[in-house]
């Protein structure tokens, strides 16, 4: 919702959340020294707009002291450099989490200490204390099992001390934060799953964690697997240099994970103090917690255990404006920019589809299969999922009937297109000219056209559209076929397609979940890895070569589609990036058009990139997608044939993930979407 004392191009405006994590140069036995150097790294964060800043397990002593920790000298010097920090902080909200060895109530814990605006908010212990292998912590440490109260005294101060303490801002109830060190993750049950079921989005873990062949990657699978469980941001940092290299090494690994991604990673091995930033959003850890029912029924489960858990309040507001989002916004969000990510999603996706169309023609025992091909994206991708089908069915390839059907306005490059392809794949070949049992329906329904007028209206298009389906469904009727349909996902999501015929209709549409900017992806990869001969993705490449067109109005074009789809309903780049972040994420349109800026924006003063598009375009085109989205195509979704669900994008089935009346209205996204306009106007 509109913030009117923050910029529409503010990251915290759209609950985005900077955090940073530094891996400071550790002086060992000298706490004032390190006191210094994470005060420098904190204010640095700050100035950079970071509102969380954690450092590693014991990071004011130093990690590798051993008995050097019992020290009344050492310990009273970490409370001289933690009163310091306290100094330093004194007018800064930015939350310091720095590990500390602290005696209290007559023990010495490995501390996580947690500091905002001069104050101590509260103290957490280590809850398991290894002692194995190289780790002899329970020779100096005791765990937070052992502590006699919920409070300890500090530096004057009575303080909240405990493992089960959550912070909580009392600006945003989402900006909520738990900590735990190190072993504690390593353990079947870490504290931090108890937090995330009671409440706690960012989960911090204070670690040293010496390094030795392999660890690494164990440790970004750990960080990865807490963060997808507990669906929250699991930031886990390191002890580097100037640790003690005696008997072990050390390398500095900082990780920032979002539910199960790796937002970003420190350079390892580094001689110097390190931050690392990423932006968490913390809009996709609720909208995700609020869907997932079994993640409540777990917190219900463990009731009791969450109950204890306290709460303890701080309050956190940037100052300043922060323009610059540090994390990755993928234009394609159906697509990964990672080529090798690219080609395992398309593989997936592939043989999801295949694997769809093979299993329903085994369970419906058809051996044969319909389709319309007109040289188009849709149509192409799905007829080389019918052929692959047939392959995997060990049955031959000509029993994929394949038509091409021209009408009124189909052109010379995409019938050419049409043939090509399905003489390159050895289907069977048909042609069947729907323009005679169009005119028939024209005189029928005594439309103009029949008399030699020329209207091209909607039942214009919508005639051809319905005789090529009616064809295709008794086609397959006369051969014992079943027909496979070829509409995909962003055309569902925009009501692009003619109700109960067209690419609406068929027995299965292998193409129903997966959106526009895929199918190109994945025509691409049936090229490019040799799925089909050399001659098949010679065709493939050329008709990705085309525009997307209906094909149903004539024009003046003579060997080209003389309609252009994306003239008519705007860019599938926006309209997919729109549907991802709508439907998967439930995002108001404000975020979602303020993500698009950072994607795709070429005329922002703060940031610009290079693509066709601007905020105008951005916003006209919102707009479009809502309106057909929400008001005039929910009849159609509710009314699709069966097929495979693709990928995590999700799908528009009515049986699947997306459930909504077909007579409900827009008002929440397009008034969101004028008060996001106003907001931006503003704010320019």
């Amino acid at each position: 919702m509109k913030n009117p004392t923050r910029s529409f191009f503010d990251i915290y405006s759209h609950n985005f959340l900077r955090v940073a994590i530094a891996a400071p140069h550790v002086h060992l036995a000298a706490p004032l020294k390190n006191a210094t150097e994470i005060a420098r790294l904190h204010a640095l964060a700050t100035k950079d707009g970071a509102a969380l800043v954690l450092f590693p397990e014991l990071s004011l002593s130093g990690y590798s002291l051993d008995d050097l920790h019992q020290q009344d000298a050492l310990l009273g010097s970490v409370l001289e450099a933690l009163s310091l920090l306290l100094d330093e902080t004194s007018s800064n909200p930015c939350i310091l989490i720095v590990g500390a060895p602290l005696r209290l109530q007559g023990r010495l814990f490995n501390c996580a200490v947690l500091i905002s605006s001069g104050r101590i908010l509260g103290i957490v212990p280590k809850s398991y204390v290894p002692n194995y292998r190289e780790f002899y912590e329970k020779r100096q440490f005791a765990a937070a099992r052992d502590a006699l109260s919920d409070t300890v005294t500090c530096l004057g101060h009575e303080i909240p001390f405990g493992a089960g303490i959550i912070f909580r801002d009392r600006l945003n109830q989402d900006f909520c934060v738990h900590a735990e060190i190190c072993e504690d993750v390593w353990t079947p049950i870490p504290p931090s799953s108890y937090a995330a079921l009671a409440g706690a989005t960012i989960l911090v873990n204070l670690s040293a964690s010496n390094i030795t062949i392999g660890k690494s990657a164990y440790r970004r699978q750990l960080a990865l697997a807490q963060s997808a469980k507990t669906i929250s941001a699991y930031l886990y940092s390191g002890a580097g240099s100037g640790e003690s290299t005696s008997d072990l090494a050390w390398d500095g690994h900082t990780i920032v994970c979002e539910n199960g991604e790796i937002l970003a990673e420190s350079k390892r091995f580094s001689d110097k103090s390190q931050l690392v930033f990423a932006d968490i959003d913390l809009d996709r850890l609720t909208q995700e917690r609020a869907r997932m029912t079994s993640l409540v029924d777990c917190a219900t489960d463990h009731g009791q255990r969450l109950r204890e858990i306290r709460i303890i309040p701080f309050s956190f507001s940037p100052s300043d404006h922060i323009f610059h989002l540090k994390r990755n916004i993928e234009r394609f969000p159906f697509v990964p920019t990672d080529k090798t990510r690219r080609d395992d999603r398309c593989y997936e996706a592939y043989n999801i589809q295949v694997s769809g169309l093979v299993q329903r023609l085994r369970a419906a025992g058809v051996i044969k299969v319909v389709i319309g091909v007109s040289g188009g994206l849709d149509s192409s991708h799905a007829l080389i999922v019918a052929a692959r089908a047939m392959d995997r069915l060990g049955l031959p390839r000509q029993n994929v009937l394949a038509y091409t059907m021209p009408g009124y306005a189909t052109s010379a490059a995409t019938h050419t297109n049409a043939l090509d392809l399905m003489k390159a794949l050895r289907v069977s070949l048909g042609e069947i000219d729907v323009r005679p049992s169009c005119k028939q329906m024209f005189k029928d329904i005594a439309h103009p056209f029949a008399s030699g007028k020329k209207l091209y209206d909607v039942t214009f298009e919508n005639v051809q559209a319905g005789e090529r389906t009616n064809h295709l469904f008794r086609l397959a009727n006369h051969h014992s076929a079943l027909v496979v349909g070829t509409g995909d996902l962003s055309e569902l999501a925009l009501g692009w397609c003619t109700y109960g015929v067209g690419d609406h209709m068929s027995h299965y549409n292998v193409n129903a979940s997966v959106p526009k900017t895929l199918i190109r992806y994945l025509i691409e990869w049936v090229a490019d890895h040799k799925e089909v001969k050399a001659e098949t993705a010679r065709v493939l490449r050329k008709i990705l070569s085309s525009r997307i067109s209906p094909e149903l109005i004539p024009g003046e074009a003579a060997d080209g589609p003389s309609q252009d789809t994306e003239e008519a309903i705007g860019p599938y780049d926006l309209h997919d990036f729109s549907l991802y972040y709508i439907t998967r994420r439930g995002y108001i349109p404000s975020k979602v058009i303020f993500l698009a800026t950072h994607a795709w924006a070429n005329d922002l003063p703060f940031h610009s990139n290079d693509t066709p598009y601007g905020i105008t375009d951005i916003l006209k085109w919102q707009r479009v997608f809502l309106e057909r989205f929400f008001l005039k195509s929910q009849f159609k979704r509710s009314a699709i044939p069966n097929g495979p669900k693709v990928g995590s994008g999700g799908s528009l089935s009515p049986r699947g993930d997306w459930r909504a009346p077909s007579d409900n209205m827009a008002d929440p996204w397009l008034k969101g979407l004028d008060s996001a306009a106003d907001w931006i106007r503003d704010s320019l």
